[in-house]
């Protein structure tokens, strides 16, 4: 991906089939999805690719459990049937993962294992491996540090893991292949009329300063947890469609989750599922589901969140994590879709919901990331009746990703990176996995324009330990200003500025003990 030639061809005056407001997961998808059946995209995300939620889920690719419990078959066999096909589609961004569940109470088995069983069965001919039920001896050995006072045993079962960032990039890619067109930094300012309709937007780019405008067919508004931002300047009078909720997530060292398999507590204290999941060497734990009054760029843990989740960390492991411990913090927020008043965000559905506005404007939202491509496809098949463009079946069922196939250097790195010689080994941080090779193919290949876009998305250093990636942002910054053409002195705001990022993402010095 090239962003020169990229903002060569949105200045053209081309008038597109589709033009997606939004570079997330909803957004990519759907320009993959679009571009797959010959239609011409265009996609422009006011940030960078994945740089909200999309960014910061729980690294799962899954049917949801919880879901299962309460009572939303539609939505479970829809996600698994999902997963199945991502599994399939992008084996090189996605892995299965055996899940345990601790049991203690003394019929803890018996129902969870019976549930499993249909979860495992609703995945059909797509399932990742059977379920089983654990004895104490066995549980311990697929969870050595889980807390083992009162263990009766568990319950396997598997689902799928992936990196959420690095999967959006191959989206990116994958449509990029077929001929989108994308941009990040490039933020629209408003929409083009004609006859009251919105037939296009004004945008600026938000690297050179420049300003144009892009014309469509029809323009969808993927902008996820901000889509009734964008829906206000279509229609103020609009109600609000989107519930904001929040989930926060701890990454803790490896030793707290030493073995083969994550961790899945059925039921906190609010509820909702708990994970506990190794990634990159490193241990997720999360999350929460906490209202929001309204969407954040760059949303923060509460206090109470913090307290929650480390909480049930404790009362599951054995080796109770600290503040001390925690190396991030992170948190993302959910477009959910509204119910009734007062219904609590926990019980809001995460299902998709489409409305086209006064002026034209495809807005689509909720979902998740497991349910992005049958989103994408059903968003797809909306806009060609509305834009009364030629009728074209979708392709992404099928469709292997970018990279697929190839032979990876991991399972979900950044492996062409390895290209590079000048700079292959040579590390960024003792304590991260990335090298400076892997720093400038992000600036050549995958649009990155800043240290934040190097060190939160292209490479996934600010969650697994922020202070490590706050340390090498100087020599990140020095990398991409040679590849770039930039100064020194856009090198050392840009240092301070993810510097001033990655301490929002440390466990803070005030939370209590």
């Amino acid at each position: 991906m090239n962003r020169s030639l990229m903002t060569q061809r949105l200045r053209t005056g081309e008038v597109f089939d589709l033009l997606i407001i939004g570079g997330g997961a909803t957004g990519l998808g759907t320009a993959l999805d679009a571009a797959a059946r010959g239609y011409s995209v265009a996609l422009l995300e006011r940030g960078d690719f994945a740089c909200g939620t999309s960014s910061r889920s729980t690294k799962l690719v899954h049917g949801g459990v919880r879901y299962l419990r309460q009572g939303n078959i539609s939505l479970v066999r829809s996600s698994l049937r999902e997963r199945g096909r991502l599994a399939r589609n992008a084996p090189h961004r996605v892995r299965d993962l055996a899940f345990v569940i601790p049991a203690y109470g003394a019929t803890d088995r018996l129902f969870y294992g019976i549930g499993l069983k249909l979860y495992e069965a609703l995945a059909g001919a797509l399932s990742l491996g059977p379920s089983r039920v654990l004895d104490r001896a066995a549980t311990l050995a697929r969870l050595p540090n889980v807390e083992s006072a009162g263990l009766r045993g568990g319950v396997l079962y598997h689902d799928a893991q992936f990196d959420d960032a690095r999967l959006a990039l191959t989206l990116a890619r994958s449509a990029a292949d077929r001929g989108a067109v994308l941009l990040n930094h490039a933020e629209v300012t408003g929409f083009v009329l004609e006859s009251g309709r919105v037939a296009g937007v004004e945008a600026r780019d938000s690297i050179s300063g420049g300003e144009f405008s892009v014309r469509a067919r029809v323009v969808i508004n993927a902008t996820g947890v901000f889509v009734d931002e964008l829906r206000r300047r279509e229609d103020s009078a609009v109600a609000p469609l989107v519930a904001v909720s929040q989930g926060i997530h701890l990454v803790l060292p490896r030793r707290f989750l030493p073995g083969d398999a994550a961790l899945m507590v059925p039921k906190t204290d609010d509820g909702r599922v708990l994970f506990a999941v190794p990634w990159h060497d490193c241990v997720i734990v999360g999350t929460t589901d906490t209202p929001r009054p309204e969407a954040e760029s760059e949303p923060r843990a509460l206090p109470e969140e913090l307290a929650f989740v480390l909480a049930h960390a404790r009362r599951y492991l054995a080796e109770d994590p600290t503040p001390a411990d925690v190396l991030s913090v992170f948190a993302g927020q959910r477009p959910l879709v509204r119910g009734r008043v007062g219904t609590a965000t926990a019980r809001l559905s995460r299902e998709h919901a489409f409305e086209v506005g006064s002026g034209g404007v495809l807005t689509v939202t909720g979902g998740k990331w497991t349910t992005y491509r049958e989103m994408a496809e059903q968003v797809v098949d909306l806009a060609a009746r509305l834009g009364s463009l030629p009728r074209r079946p979708s392709s992404t069922a099928e469709l292997r990703l970018h990279g697929a196939g190839e032979n990876t250097r991991t399972v979900y790195g950044n492996d062409e990176a390895a290209v590079f010689a000048s700079g292959a080994a040579t590390r960024l941080h003792p304590r991260l996995p990335y090298t400076e090779a892997e720093v400038r193919w992000a600036a050549r290949e995958e649009l990155a324009e800043t240290v934040e876009d190097v060190l939160a998305r292209r490479t996934r250093a600010l969650i697994l330990d922020a202070l490590a990636a706050a340390e090498c942002a100087p020599r990140v910054a020095a990398i991409l200003a040679e590849e770039l053409g930039r100064d020194g002195a856009w090198a050392t705001e840009q240092v301070a500025a993810f510097s001033a990022l990655a301490a929002g993402y440390a466990f803070p010095a005030e939370h209590p003990k």
